[in-house]
């Protein structure tokens, strides 16, 4: 193996490492490695049931948020400006 060839396989493994670690570094940035495993494994390994019960959940939220709204805007209008 000549020493030409040696080089070029040394540069082009450091050029390729150096993707790597940029990849890498960009991933842990940007937050690409989250910990979903927890998301993930609750949708998965949920019961019927459960996940009834965390739609309705969802809803009365949603309907409180709503209902708060809707107050807000009357205090609003009934105090003067």
């Amino acid at each position: 193996m000549s020493t030409n060839v040696l080089a070029v396989m040394i540069a082009i493994s450091t050029f390729l490492g150096a993707l790597g670690l940029a990849a890498l570094l960009w991933g842990l940035r940007t937050g690409q490695f989250d910990d979903t495993a927890k998301f993930l494994d609750g949708a998965r390994f949920d019961g019927e049931e459960e996940l009834r019960d965390a739609v309705m959940m969802e809803q009365k939220r949603k309907e409180i948020l709503e209902k708060s709204l809707e107050k807000r805007r009357e205090d609003k209008r009934v105090m003067p400006d």
